[in-house]
């Protein structure tokens, strides 16, 4: 049965900001320190080689001993998938340093979500965590078979799972395509199109936080900008970062603006005074359900800063 978490207000917090660092680079780990990031994902999947698995598990082990205090920023490390031979030994070393989360690559279906919740219940027993503390995010569409298994996640999945992403450069070497983007534009091609919407509509179908997928062109700020502005528009809260100076493009964008704040604070404020309305006028504009749950996400994307 999927965990019950008794830190589920905390596990809402929102994110916005998640960087991936290698699992195995002291230097990196070292300067991600001062990263602005929301969160890290200790890398120990793609960023590390098979020959380097154990090396990088004793280094983020010490790391995640030695950041206790994740009062500005939290720590999570990305694994190896379940159908992998190294999954379970990366869990039991890490455990030991008690991220605040992992993050699960390539998914098939919420069952691996759910396996993983079974081996973070064992492990947190072993190592003294209260149950349920460990949270997961996935990234859901990194294989083929993964797009047509969307509707398991609304048949029961863990309760850890608190966030979920895609990934477009997995899926594209597993669809076979030369490319996931449509060429001379940043616009993502069909089947891409597809993976981001199933994740974003998922992600709010079963009230988890929906994180907008990384960005490969590094050095193109304003690209960045652009795609942090339209996984807003749609409804992402977040995105992950696969450069430090991607970070602070990431956080202001997917920080509501003092007028918006104010904006969504009016809302809620005219429905507190009016109980049991459905409808209502704001400065000219009518009013309804929607815009009031709207107006909470702009006040909780306001207030859920870990600095």
């Amino acid at each position: 049965m999927p965990a019950y978490s008794p830190y589920e207000e905390e596990a809402r917090m929102i994110l916005r900001s998640w960087l991936f660092v290698p699992g195995d680079s002291e230097r990196k780990l070292e300067k991600s320190r001062d990263n602005p990031a929301d969160a890290l994902i200790l890398d120990l999947e793609d960023a590390v080689s098979d020959t380097r698995q154990e090396v990088a598990r004793a280094m983020l082990q010490d790391y995640l001993k030695d950041r206790a205090d994740r009062s500005r920023q939290q720590l999570w490390v990305r694994i190896n998938p379940m159908d992998s031979p190294l999954a379970v030994d990366d869990l039991a070393a890490v455990m030991q340093g008690s991220p605040d989360g992992i993050c699960l690559p390539k998914p098939s279906s919420a069952a691996d979500v759910n396996r993983l919740d079974h081996y973070l219940g064992a492990l947190e027993a072993r190592e003294g965590i209260p149950q349920g503390t460990t949270r997961i995010l996935a990234i859901a569409t990194e294989t083929a078979d993964a797009l047509l298994r969307f509707g398991t996640y609304l048949d029961g999945v863990s309760k850890r799972l608190t966030a979920m992403t895609w990934g477009a450069e997995d899926l594209m070497a597993a669809m076979g395509a030369t490319t996931n983007r449509i060429p001379g534009s940043d616009t993502y091609d069909g089947p891409f199109a597809l993976a981001r919407s199933l994740a974003l509509t998922t992600a709010r179908a079963i009230d988890i936080q929906p994180v907008g997928g990384v960005y490969t062109d590094f050095r193109n700020d304003d690209g960045l900008a652009a795609e942090c502005a339209g996984d807003r528009r749609n409804g992402f809260v977040g995105k992950l970062a696969i450069h430090p100076n991607q970070v602070p493009i990431i956080n202001a964008a997917f920080t509501p603006t003092d007028e918006e704040v104010d904006w969504a604070r009016r809302v809620v404020a005219i429905f507190e005074e009016n109980p049991g309305a459905g409808a209502l006028s704001l400065d000219g504009k009518m009013l309804d359900m929607p815009h009031l749950k709207q107006a909470r996400d702009v006040i909780a994307l306001a207030s859920d800063r870990l600095h």
